[in-house]
């Protein structure tokens, strides 16, 4: 309720639409941002109420969007917030509020992994791993969009039929439900042997079937299955932060040329050398 003074470089914002995302707690107290009261919902849009005498970007009545940072100490759920203005960036005058909240992370998190970590291109072949997720979905498109080929897989009927009626339809949509469908096979098959480009995975199993207990993680591929289906050359995109990569599985890799990388979407926030391209991306 009562906002300290706006600083030099601060743009007071009227919150218009704020998303609720998971909160990594367990990178939190690992970069000693760990407190008692956490603030809750990062993804802002709403409208310019007031700039700090520095702020060069943005004026009164101005629409924004853009997520606070990790160190934010105050939540995107209130009336009015003030957010530094390299944290923000002009909303598109046809994307309405919630949806400008609701996308951005997913957004930053889908461009980050095909432009930064894998730089997708035309007649690359890309696999979506859970395409039907909000995150899959919108690496779907922004592969598209590059011109690149996209197989994904489903977890379920549903998921299949949503994957077929996108406006630009996948290649190949491949339904893991039953268990039955080798995920390897079917994009060897549909690559004629040579492999995927870039593979973009929704989680993987690092172990037999077995240690598995959660549903959902048996569905998941198996990291060799993934290794089998990279192409050489190829970019292993991967959200799994404890992956164990063993002698064989490296050695695998290092034949293919290929490489791995880890999908963390805070690192434009830990590290703000890079904020221009971080804005870009926003």
């Amino acid at each position: 309720e009562n906002l300290p003074p706006t600083r030099d470089n601060d743009v007071k914002v009227q919150v218009r639409a704020c998303a609720l995302s998971w909160i990594d707690t367990k990178l939190l107290s690992e970069i000693k941002l760990e407190k008692e009261l956490l603030p809750v919902g990062r993804e802002i849009s709403g409208v310019v109420l007031e700039v700090g005498r520095k702020v060069t970007f943005f004026q009164p009545d101005d629409e924004v969007v853009g997520i606070l940072p990790l160190d934010s100490e105050e939540p995107g759920l209130c009336e009015v917030v003030l957010v530094h203005e390299h944290y923000l960036v002009r909303k598109p005058e046809k994307v309405c509020w919630v949806e400008a909240a609701g996308t951005v992370r997913d957004g930053v998190r889908a461009y980050t992994a095909l432009h930064y970590l894998s730089h997708v291109s035309p007649g690359k072949t890309v696999l979506v791993m859970d395409g039907a997720s909000p995150f899959g979905t919108i690496a779907i498109q922004l592969a598209q969009h590059r011109g690149a080929k996209v197989i994904s897989t489903a977890y379920g009927l549903e998921d299949k039929q949503y994957l077929e009626r996108l406006r630009l339809p996948v290649a190949r949509v491949i339904d893991v439900s039953n268990g039955k469908i080798d995920v390897a096979e079917s994009c060897l098959e549909e690559t004629g042997g040579l492999g995927v480009d870039i593979v973009l995975d929704a989680g993987v199993k690092l172990y037999s079937a077995e240690d598995e207990s959660d549903s959902k993680s048996q569905l998941l591929p198996h990291k060799h299955d993934i290794i089998t289906l990279l192409g050489v050359g190829g970019h292993w995109i991967t959200t799994e932060k404890n992956l164990q990569l063993d002698p064989p599985d490296s050695h695998s890799l290092f034949l293919k040329g290929a490489t791995v990388s880890f999908l963390n979407d805070e690192i434009w926030n830990l590290s703000n050398i890079q904020q221009g391209k971080y804005l870009y991306i926003l």
